[in-house]
C-alpha cells in the first residue's frame, strides 16, 4: 500500500491541484489529509475538491480548522489573522459540518515503516510545536502518552518537511501544500514502503491569478505576494517557532 500524505493545504485550490494532478500521487492507494484543510483564501473550493474524491482520502482535523469551527460556532470572536477570518465567514455551514466530524489521529501499519500514527500536530494537541531540532525533553514531553508498539509519527503543522529519529522512533513531516516555508512549491509524501519526500511543479504566476481571480478576500493580492510569492527562509521560521514551542 501507499499513502500519500498532505499536511496544511490552508485553502489554496492550485497548490492542492498541483498536487492532485501529479503523476506521482496516481500510484498513491490512499491519500491522507493532514489538517488545516480549509482556513485560507479558498476554503469552499478546497474543500470541494477533496470531498470529490470520496473515500480516497482520509481527513484529520488540524488547529486551524478547529479555529474555524469554533468561530462559527460562537465559541470565538477572533482569529489569528486575517486571512482565517475570511474563511471562518465564507466556509459553507456543510463544509463546517465535515470538518466538525474529523478526529484527530490516525493509525495505520505501512510497510516500511510499521504500525504509524498520523496526526496534524502532535497526538496530544493540534497546535504543539516540534522541529527537525527541538530538544529531547520536548519531544518526551508530547509524545509521553504514544502506545509503545508506535514505530513512525507522522505530523503537519509547522510547513517544513523533515525525518528524524527520536527514541527510536521516526517521525515524518510531509511539509505543507498551500504555504510553504523555506522554498515554494506544494511539498508532500508518499509512504510505503519508506518515505519519499516530493515537491510537486506549480506555475507561481498561474497560481496567484487564479487565486486573486476567485477569492473575495479583500487583500488577495497582498496575500499571494506574501505567502505565494515569497517564502520565509527556514532559519527565520525555525527560530520563531522555537521562540513559541517554549511557551507551550
Amino acid at each position: 500500500m501507499k499513502i500519500a500524505v498532505l499536511a496544511d493545504i490552508h485553502g489554496v485550490l492550485p497548490a492542492l491541484d498541483a498536487v492532485l494532478t501529479d503523476p506521482a500521487i496516481r500510484t498513491a492507494d490512499r491519500i491522507i489529509a493532514l489538517g488545516d484543510i480549509a482556513a485560507g483564501p479558498q476554503p469552499n473550493e478546497v474543500m470541494h475538491r477533496l470531498l470529490a474524491l470520496g473515500d480516497r482520502v482520509e481527513w484529520l482535523i488540524g488547529n486551524a480548522d478547529r479555529e474555524l469551527i469554533e468561530y462559527r460556532r460562537g465559541r470565538r470572536t477572533e482569529m489569528p489573522d486575517a486571512i482565517a477570518e475570511f474563511a471562518a465567514q465564507t466556509i459553507t455551514d456543510q463544509n463546517i459540518a465535515v470538518l466538525e466530524t474529523l478526529p484527530l489521529t490516525l493509525h495505520l501499519t505501512i510497510e516500511g515503516l510499521g504500525p504509524t500514527l498520523f496526526c496534524h500536530a502532535t497526538p496530544r494537541a493540534d497546535d504543539d510545536i516540534i522541529l527537525v531540532d527541538s530538544p529531547y525533553p520536548r519531544w518526551d514531553e508530547v509524545f509521553t502518552a504514544i502506545a509503545p508498539e508506535i514505530e513512525t509519527i507522522v505530523c503537519g503543522h509547522t510547513h517544513m518537511p523533515f525525518a528524524r529519529l527520536v527514541r527510536g522512533r521516526m517521525v515524518i513531516n510531509p511539509g505543507s501544500i498551500g504555504m510553504t516555508y523555506g522554498r515554494s512549491g506544494p511539498h508532500w509524501a508518499m509512504l510505503g514502503p519508506g518515505v519519499t519526500f516530493l515537491r510537486s511543479s506549480m506555475d507561481l504566476n498561474e497560481a496567484c491569478r487564479q487565486i486573486c481571480g476567485t477569492s473575495a478576500f479583500p487583500d488577495i493580492v497582498r496575500w499571494v505576494d506574501d505567502v505565494i510569492r515569497s517564502t520565509e527562509s527556514d532559519k527565520t521560521v525555525l527560530t520563531l517557532f522555537s521562540d513559541i514551542a517554549l511557551t507551550q
